[in-house]
């Protein structure tokens, strides 16, 4: 993220600021309070002309003198660009988003999609974040819909349904109690057996010991198109000095006020960001290395245990060999099944692989899913295409009827690294010694479906509003290894 950064002194103080708002608390989500699609402070006739193609060319125009905002969001994936959606929707705070890259160029644009319930489980720690995220989404979906807009072209958004399938009667055992659970929580949930299953999904094969667990209202969205929205949704308030992007533009060092004090900003490559009230690091698998880098030479030991999880998803466009009607993924999924690759990957890597698979709103289909610890590279590896697609086809038989090559001119492979945390928790709150920096990562293959609830959590923290979920499971402190 960051090259070679310093705990920087205090420079010059800026005499120019953009904003100085009071910071107004708000106590409920703008869909939640019956207001408009992107808040009260934007006028209505802006809602029917948002496109969701999003010029990469460079960022919200801003003056070399407009450097001070009240909140500094370092990370433009999708939980730092949500984050800065629930400020200027919620609050009179203006908000400067700041990435190494652009937005979807990390683990937000290598991702299926998908906002499920189905793999969770009732009472984790994770739970409440997860059901409030879910619960936020929709209403984000419905909003889109009241404004005369379609969801499925907006955001890619489709009430799809998931199933969670098995092969064995432990894995069945499994899902029954998974089915169980998830009813008692208040979801609508089924177990269906093989044959029921058949009806259900004809291109899917589990054997008779199998079946799966039906979430019929899980959904899913297009990663792209959502980001494109949300971005869209906030560069209508940089006209009002509210917003602005600095992307591509590192961030190399904190500024902060004498060697003890308060960080006042963020030093980039290029630019001096200032920050009245918070600083977010939302960085996702660089959250870590970046920290230890910006707070080697102070004075607050901390210890940030996040490191990327590399995934491929293979997507074979305009796919049309078979119909999937629903989102599928297996048990191995959860269980985190693990084949050793030392024959297959270069420094005996331990592989994962698990089948997920769901047909887009363009008609592609996606095929997942795999899980390795191999630093921060991002290039393709084959063997592991290669072990998706046999591992989709063992449950899909009918793509045993095509070798992969036949898909060298129509396929796409997505690398994303994931945001590990050993504990599976992400990280949400403030860094200890610094009430001011808060973090916001952590969230491995669920930063989509957890992003809403995390942005309203981040958000709620800074303004001093009561929480709707406890933020406690996700504390800062006491979670370094």
């Amino acid at each position: 993220m960051a090259s070679a950064p310093t705990f920087c002194p205090n420079p010059s103080p800026c005499t120019n600021r953009v904003v100085s708002s009071s910071g107004r608390r708000f106590t409920s989500s703008a869909f939640e309070s019956g207001r408009t699609l992107f808040g009260s402070g934007v006028p209505s006739r802006n809602f029917f002309s948002l496109s969701t193609r999003v010029n990469r060319t460079g960022p919200v125009p801003i003056s070399a003198s407009s450097n001070t905002f009240d909140v500094v969001i370092v990370g433009a994936g999708i939980i730092g660009l949500t984050i800065a959606r629930q400020f200027l929707i919620g609050s009179d705070l203006s908000v400067a988003v700041v990435d190494k890259a652009v937005p979807c160029s990390g683990a937000t644009g290598a991702g299926q999609g998908y906002i499920w319930m189905v793999h969770k489980t009732p009472g984790s720690e994770k739970w409440e974040l997860a059901m409030r995220s879910r619960k936020l989404w929709e209403m984000l979906a419905e909003s889109i819909h009241d404004q005369g807009l379609n969801p499925a072209e907006v955001m890619g958004w489709k009430k799809r349904g998931s199933l969670l399938v098995g092969r064995t009667p432990e894995e069945s055992d499994l899902l029954k109690r998974r089915v169980q659970q998830l009813s008692e929580a208040g979801l609508r949930a089924e177990y269906m057996y093989s044959h029921d299953l058949l009806q259900e999904e004809p291109a899917l094969t589990v054997g008779e010991d199998g079946g799966a667990a039906f979430l019929p209202d899980d959904s899913q969205l297009d990663a792209q198109r959502t980001v494109a929205f949300i971005e869209k949704g906030n560069r209508l308030f940089a006209s009002k000095g509210r917003y602005a992007e600095f992307y591509r533009d590192p961030v190399t060092c904190l500024l902060r006020s004498g060697s003890h004090g308060e960080v006042k900003g963020v030093q980039t490559s290029k630019n001096t960001l200032y920050s009245n009230k918070a600083i977010i690091v939302a960085a996702g698998c660089w959250s870590g290395s970046l920290m230890h880098e910006l707070f080697k030479e102070s004075d607050i030991l901390l210890d940030v245990p996040v490191k990327p999880r590399k995934g491929h998803l293979l997507v074979l466009e305009n796919f049309n060999a078979l119909q999937l009607n629903h989102g599928l993924m297996e048990v191995g999924y959860i269980k985190h099944q693990t084949i050793l690759a030392s024959e297959q990957l270069d420094h005996g890597q331990a592989l994962s692989v698990s089948m997920g698979a769901t047909l887009d709103t363009l008609g592609n289909l996606i095929l997942g899913s795999s899980r390795q610890f191999a630093g921060f590279s991002s290039e393709v590896d084959e063997p592991v295409v290669a072990q998706i697609w046999k591992r989709a086809a063992e449950f899909l038989p009918k793509l045993r009827e095509f070798p992969l090559s036949d898909f060298s001119r129509s396929r796409k492979v997505r690398i994303g690294l994931r945001p590990y945390m050993p504990d599976g928790k992400p990280m949400i709150g403030p860094v200890p010694g610094m009430t001011n920096v808060f973090l916001a990562t952590g969230h491995e293959g669920e930063g989509l479906s957890l992003a809403l609830g995390t942005a309203e959590m981040v958000a709620d923290m800074v303004l001093g509003n009561p929480g709707r979920v406890d933020s406690a499971p996700f504390a800062v402190e006491g979670r370094g290894c």
